[in-house]
């Protein structure tokens, strides 16, 4: 059951998903019923994902594909009622002769998630069910532990899913399989030889259609507690016991514990020059559009390394970039003016956009007489392979990994109130707004956050092309 079916998420991206995985042959028995406040017919609602189909589906598909599809739509309005909704299940559960799992997914609101789930529970289709829920899960502690007690009034914590699309990206996993399969390594993935590790998504959009939840939110609740942080687990926790769901999430969960409070005096936070302009924007908004911060892990392994993470609106490019700067050379033998140091520090970055690159820079000497060295990298891109086009889009592999309870990329309760938790000191405190132009790469205190270290966004060089000549 798809709630908020006629909405912009699932015309863009569930519908789109839910197809593919149908035609993939990877789960052949779905029966999809959406699930709306708006009045309309079955028909119209398979008009609407046709529509949906055609305008964000990239892959090729025949006629035949795309009306086997809408023929198995259904379509339920809320204000039918709990009954209605009960009825249109049976009848799908009949055509797969009561084998079927039900998994509900919330496309909607926070405020009305709850609502949703009520209904749920009326119409008694809380059993064998899963439910996705999108962010935020909260705006603060005391909301976030609300909202998970009334969530468990009706659903066992293993029935709940809360999404993070970055986690379902492609490069999110490999820096797993990269960090625990490559003996090359995990050995220096330590405070020993790790100085700082950056976490950057600018985006170059601005709020489009968002004006109204974006003002209620920010960049902090709507970017970094629900994606960035996440992303940080991953690159920081321990070796799993076991490449399992429940042994990865306590992986997980250990990082969030280890986590220190956020200080307000380590947060930048910005809002572009002409957000106040927007139509639903308060004149005197104080609403950050751009947040960077250095956060700590109190652990053996990470110890003294800060973590910087930096997202924003309207800035220069988007990116999606995850940066490891290794420690220098504690003394070096070369020459003054030879090059060595004028570029900083070596660093492993992974790409996280669907391009799933990654680039390791180092130093090496010139060509020629006398020791002169440049800054150089080797580059992986996903396309050098032949698995690009075996790709998933972030929402099918979650909707997939849920339709199998799979919980490996999905965040829970605990880990969520405990990011809360460390995030009360600078939602008590928060530090006033600074200005930045729009194009810009932030207001400008960003470089006294992380001094005398430098963001790695802008890239000193540009990744490489693979298809360009000489590549």
């Amino acid at each position: 059951m798809l709630f908020g079916a006629t909405g912009d998420l699932a015309k863009r991206k569930l519908i789109p998903g839910l197809f593919h995985l149908a035609i993939s042959g990877l789960v052949p028995g779905i029966r999809i019923i959406g699930v709306s406040l708006d009045e309309m017919s079955v028909e119209e609602f398979r008009e609407i994902a046709g529509q949906s189909l055609r305008e964000f589906y990239s892959r090729k598909f025949s006629d035949a594909e795309m009306s086997g599809f809408l023929d198995e739509l259904q379509y339920v309005s809320t204000g039918q009622g709990p009954t209605a909704l009960a009825e249109a299940v049976a009848l799908a559960e009949k055509d797969l002769d009561g084998l079927a799992h039900r998994l509900h997914y919330l496309s909607v609101p926070p405020k009305a998630a709850l609502s949703a789930v009520a209904l749920l529970d009326e119409a008694n289709l809380i059993e064998k069910s899963r439910v996705i829920m999108e962010k935020p899960f909260g705006v603060d502690l005391q909301s976030s532990v609300a909202l998970n007690a009334r969530l468990h009034e009706i659903l066992e914590e293993d029935q709940i899913f809360r999404i993070d699309h970055f986690l379902g990206k492609e490069p999110a996993l490999n820096i797993l399989a990269f960090r625990f399969a490559n003996g090359l390594f995990e050995p220096i993935w330590n405070r020993n030889f790790i100085d700082h590790i950056q976490i950057d998504v600018p985006e170059a959009l601005g709020i489009d259609q968002r004006a109204d939840f974006y003002e209620q939110t920010g960049a902090f609740r709507d970017m970094i507690v629900t994606h960035l942080f996440q992303v940080l687990a991953f690159i920081a926790m321990e070796p799993p016991t076991q490449l399992t769901p429940a042994a990865i999430t306590e992986e997980k969960n250990k990082v969030f514990r280890s986590m220190l409070p956020l200080e307000p005096t380590d947060v930048v936070r910005g809002q572009y020059l002409g957000y106040r302009n927007l139509p639903g924007i308060a004149e005197e908004s104080d609403t950050e559009t751009f947040m960077a911060l250095r956060c700590s892990i109190d652990n053996w392994r990470w110890a003294g390394v800060p973590f910087y993470l930096r997202t924003g609106k309207r800035m220069a490019e988007g990116q999606r970039i995850v940066s490891i700067a290794f420690h220098e050379p504690p003394r070096s033998m070369f020459p003054a003016g030879s090059g060595v140091g004028s570029h900083g520090p070596d660093h492993l970055t992974f790409d996280l956009a669907d391009s799933a690159r990654m680039s390791l820079s180092f130093y090496g000497k010139r060509p020629g007489p006398g020791m002169r060295l440049d800054k150089l990298s080797m580059q992986f891109a996903m396309h050098d392979t032949g698995f690009q086009g075996d790709l998933f889009e972030a929402y099918e592999r979650l909707i997939l990994d849920a339709m199998r309870g799979d919980r490996t990329l999905f965040t829970t309760a605990d880990g969520i109130e405990r990011l809360w938790e460390i995030s009360q000191p600078l939602m008590d405190s928060p530090p006033p707004v600074r200005s930045y132009a729009p194009g810009s790469w932030g207001p400008n205190a960003i470089h006294q956050l992380i001094a005398p270290k430098a963001w790695r966004l802008p890239f000193e060089r540009s990744w490489r092309d693979p298809n360009a000549e000489g590549s």
